[in-house]
C-alpha cells in the first residue's frame, strides 16, 4: 500500500529572518538554561506559528505591538485551544519578546500586560520536566507497539492536544512539512496545533516503520491503530501510559 498523502494545511512559508530569529532565541535559551530537545521544540513551535499568523496579517514577530498580542490569544481561545497551551504560547511570547529587550532588538516589552489564560484547578501530582523525559523514554520504539507509544506520547506532550483529539486524529489532519495539526474544537472551528520537532521526528518513523507493520494489508483513516488495525480508544491509551509510568519507576 502506498504512503499516505499528506495534505498541506497551512501554505505560508515563514520569512527567513524571522525564523533566524527565532533559532537565535532558541539557541540563546539552550545555552543559558540547557532546556531539553521538547521545550526547546514547544517553544519553536509556539512562536513560528504565531509569526505565520502575524505574518499574514502583514506584520513581523519582532515588530508586533502590545495590541496585538491579546487579539492574537483570543483567537486561539475562540477556536477552542485549551487554556494550557495558551498559557504555553503567552509564555513563549514573553520570553522571547524579553530576549529581544536583551538584545538591543527592542526598546520596549509588548507582553508586559498580557494577562494570563485562567488554567484548569492543578492535578493533584503534575510531572516534572526529568519525569516526563522518563514517560518519553520508556516505551519499547524497536517494536511496532512502543513505537507507536513513543509517537502518541511525545504528540501529546508537544501539543497539549486532548485524549479524544489524539486518538481520533486522521492523515487529513497532520502536515509534517508545516509541523501542525487541523483541529476542531468547539463550534466546528478548525484551529491550528504546532506540534514541534521532536513530536515531528516520531511521528514520521511511526507513520513510516510501524503503522505499516500494525496494519499488514488492512487500510484505516486513523494515523493511530491497534494490532488489530482498529482507533485507539481512551481505555486503551491510558492502559499504555499507566503501563509505561510503572516502567519509568513514576
Amino acid at each position: 500500500m502506498s504512503a499516505p498523502t499528506h495534505h498541506v494545511i497551512y501554505e505560508h512559508v515563514l520569512h527567513d529572518d524571522t525564523a533566524r530569529l527565532i533559532d537565535e532565541f532558541i539557541n540563546a535559551l539552550w545555552l543559558e538554561e540547557g532546556l531539553s530537545k521538547n521545550t526547546q521544540s514547544a517553544y519553536r513551535s509556539d512562536l513560528r506559528l504565531a509569526a505565520l499568523d502575524w505574518q499574514r496579517a502583514g506584520l513581523r514577530l519582532n515588530e508586533v505591538a502590545a495590541e496585538d498580542l491579546p487579539r492574537l490569544l483570543g483567537e486561539r481561545m475562540s477556536s477552542g485551544q485549551s487554556a494550557r497551551s495558551i498559557a504555553r504560547l503567552r509564555s513563549s511570547l514573553k520570553r522571547f519578546f524579553g530576549w529581544l529587550r536583551q538584545q538591543n532588538l527592542r526598546t520596549d516589552d509588548p507582553t508586559t500586560a498580557l494577562a494570563a489564560p485562567r488554567l484548569p484547578r492543578a492535578l493533584p501530582y503534575a510531572l516534572s520536566e526529568n519525569e516526563v523525559e522518563r514517560l518519553l523514554a520508556a516505551p519499547d520504539v524497536s517494536e511496532p507497539i512502543g513505537l507507536r507509544d513513543r509517537a502518541m506520547l511525545e504528540l501529546l506532550y508537544a501539543s497539549g492536544l486532548r485524549v479524544t483529539e489524539l486518538i481520533g486524529l486522521q492523515f487529513g489532519q497532520i502536515n509534517l512539512v508545516q509541523g501542525v495539526l487541523r483541529v476542531t474544537g468547539k463550534g466546528n472551528k478548525d484551529r491550528l496545533v504546532p506540534i514541534g520537532d521532536e513530536a515531528i521526528v516520531w511521528l514520521s518513523r511511526y507513520l513510516r516503520e510501524a503503522r505499516p507493520a500494525l496494519l499488514g494489508r488492512r487500510e484505516s483513516a486513523n494515523v493511530f491503530v491497534t494490532e488489530r488495525g482498529d482507533g485507539m480508544t481512551r481505555q486503551a491509551f491510558w492502559y499504555r501510559i499507566k503501563h509505561h509510568a510503572l516502567q519509568a519507576g513514576l
